[in-house]
């Protein structure tokens, strides 16, 4: 790693550490959302803008997690041990809804993902007897460690903090290891990936049961932040609230998820201070990116660099200049 990188990295850390200090518990909850937003979206990137997948599924992912752990930890057993079994869980089902991603591609998957997501929603509002239907659960408690406790807002924020780190590790290493290299071949050309004897069918259902189950950890987070899930917090709007993060941020890039979930998470909160008009100036805003950046953020930060940054020099270039 670049000492750039490093110091970028060192900041970032600094930064997390640093942003809920003299901050109202509102302002803390609303970092932990975007953290735990971002820890999905990084998920559906690695299906989405790594592997070519359309999934529009995340969210049911994180309702497997979220009720899962609700369960166990509601039941006594160890939030450790929950996340465990919420994240193993959605994996499980990611490979097993995976398997349609071998027959189906693009617009075809992604009916398939809604189908999912729209199946779940139904059966966690309609199975009273385990998820609570409409009434949901609630008083799920937040982790203990070591006789640490988490329950208050700014030590479940360092907590979050944490998992999400992690978790960007454990995406770092995936992504830029020989997985992740053939998950890129896939996207770009499936054909000529498998003429060069990569497994397609494999790797297609690993990069959608890998995006699967860091939704499900993202739901394993979710449970003990708010203490209350209902089957309207995992429905098909929140998949496309999630895509949307990808979108924004940018598919493809490693922190296009992170900082897309920033703009679709933090940015309304930023905007209220216009009342009524902040919905408004948030959706313009995607608009006008959309159209003008379909890359999405890091997508337009790259244009902008190759346009006006400092251009390379090739090596004919130098060679013609030696001659003259």
């Amino acid at each position: 790693m670049k000492p750039l990188h490093i110091l970028l990295l060192l900041g970032g850390i600094a930064a997390l550490i640093a942003a809920p200090l003299g901050q109202g518990t509102y302002f803390v909850y609303v970092l932990c959302s975007w953290l735990i937003f971002s820890i999905s979206a990084m998920g559906l990137n690695l299906t989405l803008g790594y592997a070519g997948q359309v999934s529009l599924a995340q969210a049911a992912f994180m309702g497997i997690g979220a009720y899962i752990t609700a369960l166990m930890t509601l039941a006594g057993i160890h939030w450790i041990v929950a996340a465990v079994a919420a994240t193993s869980g959605a994996f499980l089902v990611g490979l097993v809804l995976g398997y349609p991603a071998l027959r189906v591609q693009h617009h075809f998957l992604a009916f398939v993902t809604l189908a999912f997501n729209t199946l779940l929603f139904l059966v966690l509002r309609n199975e009273e007897w385990l998820t609570g239907g409409s009434f949901g659960l609630v008083g799920m408690p937040r982790p203990e460690f070591l006789g640490l406790s988490t329950m208050k807002q700014l030590p479940f924020y360092y907590f979050t903090v944490f998992c999400f780190l992690v978790s960007t590790g454990i995406m770092a290493w995936i992504v830029y290891s020989p997985w992740g290299r053939a998950f890129k071949a896939l996207r770009e050309n499936p054909v000529r990936a498998n003429s060069l004897g990569l497994n397609t069918q494999r790797m297609t259902l690993l990069a959608f049961a890998i995006g699967s189950a860091f939704g499900g950890f993202a739901g394993a987070m979710q449970a003990p932040l708010v203490q209350f899930i209902e089957p309207g917090s995992f429905a098909l709007i929140h998949s496309l609230k999630i895509l949307l993060m990808v979108i924004v941020g940018g598919s493809g890039f490693f922190f296009g998820p992170i900082l897309g979930a920033a703009i679709v998470v933090l940015l309304p909160e930023l905007l209220r201070f216009t009342e009524g008009y902040y919905l408004m100036i948030y959706a313009t805003f995607v608009i006008v990116l959309l159209v003008f950046s379909p890359t999405g953020l890091f997508g337009l930060g790259e244009k902008l660099l190759a346009r006006f940054g400092p251009k390379r020099v090739e090596r004919g270039d130098l060679k013609k200049g030696a001659q003259l």
